[in-house]
């Protein structure tokens, strides 16, 4: 029997797709705000159909879940770094959200995958209510991670707007009280996958002679 060709399973595809875009948003924010915007959000909301083909095909990999949650980080610290260029002033906020974003998701996906899941979204959640929330609820999983990215996102082209409407400051209001939220889930996820790595850690040092 011939072996499966991972790097060919559709959801990896999709997961290229995602790559090539974020490259092409990054390429293009310097000088083209809105095609950039517009290529990032498309990469963000092909985010929803990877993991629907991954199972609705058998598809699912540890390789794939890596790419994913990789992606994931990599464009947001990348719009992060605009940010930092384009609003000097606040770039320590934004380097301290591109440090919990990365850590808390690193460290949780490790964790995870020492305990034997495939991906970040399939450890045990059951001692974390606030975890067992936003990963299994996928209403609240949707609106956490949208509401962050178009709140980037928004920030991002208010420095490009000449007069934006009312419209546009209550959306980046209420996606910034989103953003805050994704952050304090961030912290939890951090605080979480420590506990969890040292009770490895611990329960490994008990195994031991």
């Amino acid at each position: 029997m011939a072996r499966e060709n991972i790097f060919l399973f559709v959801p990896n595809l999709i997961g290229y797709a995602r790559i090539l875009l974020g490259l092409l948003s990054f390429y293009l924010m310097p000088s083209c705000p809105w095609p950039a915007v517009s290529c990032y959000l498309l990469s963000a909301f092909l985010d929803a159909f990877d993991g629907h083909a991954a199972r609705a095909l058998n598809q699912s990999t540890a390789f794939g879940a890596m790419l994913d949650m990789l992606t994931d980080r990599c464009a947001t610290m990348c719009l992060l770094v605009n940010l930092s260029l384009l609003l000097p002033s606040y770039a320590f906020l934004f380097q301290l959200s591109m440090c919990l974003d990365i850590s808390s998701h690193w460290l949780h996906l490790h964790s995870s995958t020492i305990k034997g899941s495939a991906s970040h979204k399939t450890i045990d959640l059951s001692g974390n209510a606030i975890l067992r929330t936003y990963y299994t609820n996928k209403v609240v999983l949707f609106v956490m991670c949208a509401g962050n990215e178009l709140f980037f996102c928004l920030l991002f082209l208010l420095q490009h707007l000449q007069e934006p409407s009312a419209w546009f400051y209550w959306l980046l209001g209420l996606c910034g009280i989103v953003c805050l939220l994704k952050s304090g889930i961030s912290l939890v996820h951090l605080v979480a996958a420590s506990q969890n790595m040292a009770a490895l850690d611990a329960a490994a040092r008990e195994k031991k002679p």
